[in-house]
């Protein structure tokens, strides 16, 4: 936006005030924000709505991303700061331009809090140094440039960005921006947004901000909430950072909403299919299925058959046959074992686990059994009792002669 397009002495014309007192409407003080719908798009102007007699103006290059691409359409709502108005004609700013705004534009950018452009150029002590109005150096320390601190501070090098100015003096020379006060306040417009229409046990979408030994935090629009280690998934996560990175997108189901106090709670596990749900069909007693040992118990041992399905192995099922006082005795943690379902309680989420090779040995036995009983069974009946099988056996007595 040119100079000339301040009216530097800070007052309307005549005609101006005169047109706002006939036709009722508040004048608008510079630098102030309005929210504005598109009216008109034209080849170098956008024209908006702002809800009073006279339409504002706005330049369009202002609208463009950095490809190119114009940001906005017809009808769409905007926010934009009011900068002059003459004959009529409001002019509007979402920034003041990284070129071709001079000293008097910053130091009114600093009065009337209207965002400015800058490049950062060069990391310096304590933060960066960064280009404004063309030439202008200014200073924006590491903790107001963004919302967290980045593991690599060069990653912001030859960025454009939009800064607010918090500090202006000796003429210009001692200028201080700050680009995160420019974020938390769209956070805060989104989190409002959000409030309206965020409810519990919704599933959205989120970005892990970060990861602790008890959880993940994750943005979720302009609010942060924190996924405990439990709810990471099905199955038991010993290290989060096996599950999540930072920057991931992830799908979460609200547990629970404290706007008052800023604390919220997500579930990651909630968001995907419960595998409990399979276990019937997957799992039918008697079948045989390979698993890895998690955990030991002084009872037994857990076997992982899949990500959220643990079966049990009862101590005395261990050993192989000998009597064992712990299970470390027999197996350990993240040993490969071949186990057999024996039984499934679905409603408790319980499965109950043998050996596969103890059950073989088992299965053996009681076939041999099986046999010898019915072979017992063919045996010949009615052979009598004892005295008749030892008089049977004893030979007769012949007549004297």
């Amino acid at each position: 936006m040119d100079e000339k397009e301040f009216d530097e002495s800070g007052e309307e014309s005549f005609a101006d005030l005169l047109e706002q007192s006939l036709g009722g409407s508040v004048p608008l003080v510079r630098g102030q924000k309005v929210k504005a719908a598109v009216l008109k798009i034209s080849a170098d102007w956008v024209f908006l709505d702002i809800g009073q007699k006279g339409e504002g103006v706005l330049d369009k290059r202002e609208l463009f991303d950095p490809e190119g691409n114009l940001t906005v359409s017809e009808g769409e709502e905007i926010e934009a700061y009011f900068v002059s108005s003459r004959g009529g004609e409001k002019r509007f700013t979402t920034r003041l331009g990284a070129a071709g705004s001079g000293a008097a534009q910053l130091e009114e950018a600093s009065r009337t809090g209207i965002p400015v452009e800058g490049t950062v150029v060069k990391e310096v002590k304590g933060g960066y140094e960064v280009k404004v109005a063309g030439a202008a150096r200014a200073f924006c320390p590491y903790s107001q440039m963004g919302l967290r601190r980045v593991e690599s501070p060069e990653e912001y090098l030859g960025r454009t960005l939009s800064f607010r100015i918090t500090r202006y003096a000796e003429e210009g020379r001692n200028i201080v921006l700050s680009h995160r006060a420019l974020l938390e306040e769209e956070r805060q417009k989104k989190r409002e947004e959000l409030r309206e229409r965020l409810t519990e046990g919704m599933t959205v979408r989120g970005v892990v901000t970060s990861l602790q030994k008890f959880g993940a935090f994750v943005e979720v629009g302009g609010i942060e909430g924190l996924v405990p280690v439990s709810e990471v998934g099905w199955g038991r996560t010993d290290d989060i950072r096996d599950a999540l990175t930072p920057g991931q997108e992830v799908e979460v189901v609200v547990k629970s909403l404290d706007w008052e106090n800023n604390r919220f709670s997500f579930s990651l596990r909630e968001a995907s299919a419960d595998p409990w749900l399979q276990v019937p069909g997957k799992y039918p007693e008697g079948s045989i299925h390979g698993g890895k040992v998690v955990r030991l118990a002084p009872f037994g041992a857990f076997v992982e058959l899949e990500p959220g399905i643990d079966g049990l192995v009862h101590i005395s099922r261990l050993g192989g046959g000998k009597r064992i006082n712990h299970p470390k005795e027999a197996c350990s943690e993240g040993d490969l074992l071949e186990v057999r379902v024996e039984s499934v309680d679905r409603e408790a989420r319980r499965i109950s686990l043998v050996p596969a090779e103890a059950a073989r040995a088992q299965d053996q036995e009681r076939r041999a059994m099986e046999e010898f009983r019915r072979k017992a069974s063919e045996e010949p009946k009615g052979m009598g009792t004892l005295g008749d099988l030892l008089k049977a056996g004893k030979p007769k007595k012949g007549k004297r002669r």
